[in-house]
């Protein structure tokens, strides 16, 4: 019998949290909100606990979702403190390779298992547990929680070894940042030619250039609305990690690289929570 924890109930752990419930697995969650999680908690009706310690003592299974490698090795070692053996750790943020196998390190020696399963699809997928979830650790664990990860994940593929979860998130962050710079450009074009853009989008969508960032996001970007479902902030932090990681590889990102000068650019204007389709904006400055 599976009984689950999630930390981190930010604009993905929310919808993840929400899907575990109702798949009768969630026990208990944490968020460095308090108030957040006791409101969510009651809402899910399952247990809100004050500390990671204290959540890693009620479950054998911990799913997590948090922002940076820092706060991840910081909730791993918290709950190494308490977690009892033959737990199975989830780690559904986004990181470095390094760090998850910092991570597994740390938790080995605890007889705890861990998987880094970053995630794509953004918070529409989360809210439908639809996800594409890119997994790296023993593929026989990942077997025992499967049906834990399917309330979040339609799509579930065993890429390799621990940290080959992150790296295939990597790949998925470079190409996002690829089709953001494109459609953005294109849309930008289409608007000096002053095409109907709802027309545009409509039909281009459907041909060989078509694609998810252009369906879901073209006619709110061309409106000059940005909601965010992929925060601007959250991305530029993920190619910096990309970069980070190319560079470790010997292998030059340029596309990358300007994509992040670009959202710098953006954050300094306030765009920091924004949809990361505000690239936009500077195109049709």
């Amino acid at each position: 019998m599976f009984k689950v924890g999630m930390i981190g109930l930010g604009a993905m752990g929310v919808g993840m949290a929400k899907n575990l419930a109702k798949a009768d697995f969630l026990t208990v969650i944490y968020n460095r909100t308090i108030e957040k999680s006791q409101s969510l908690a009651q809402e899910l009706n399952v247990s809100s606990a004050l500390s990671i310690e204290e959540l890693a003592t009620q479950v054998n299974v911990i799913c997590l979702c948090v922002s940076r490698d820092e706060d991840v090795l910081e909730v791993i070692k918290a709950i190494s403190r308490t977690v009892l053996p033959n737990t199975i750790v989830v780690d559904m943020s986004t990181v470095s390779s390094h760090t998850a196998r910092q991570a597994a390190a740390i938790l080995a020696c605890k007889d705890v298992d861990f998987l880094d399963a970053p995630v794509s699809g953004g918070v529409e997928g989360a809210k439908n547990g639809t996800l594409a979830m890119m997994v790296g650790g023993d593929g026989v664990v990942l077997e025992k929680v499967r049906p834990v990860l399917e309330t979040m994940a339609n799509r579930i593929v065993h890429i390799g070894e621990t940290g080959s979860g992150q790296a295939t998130k990597a790949v998925n962050q470079i190409m996002a940042a690829g089709i953001n710079q494109a459609v953005t450009e294109a849309l930008a074009f289409a608007k000096t030619q002053s095409l109907p853009m709802e027309k545009i989008i409509d039909v281009i969508s459907g041909g060989a250039a078509g694609n998810w960032f252009l369906q879901h996001r073209g006619v709110s970007m061309t409106q000059g609305l940005y909601p965010a479902g992929f925060k601007l902030a959250l991305h530029h932090k993920d190619l910096k990690i990309c970069e980070q990681m190319g560079e470790k590889a010997g292998i030059n990102l340029p596309l990358t690289t300007q994509t992040r000068l670009d959202y710098e650019k953006l954050i300094a204007e306030g765009f920091s929570d924004c949809d990361i389709s505000a690239l936009y904006h500077l195109k049709v400055k």
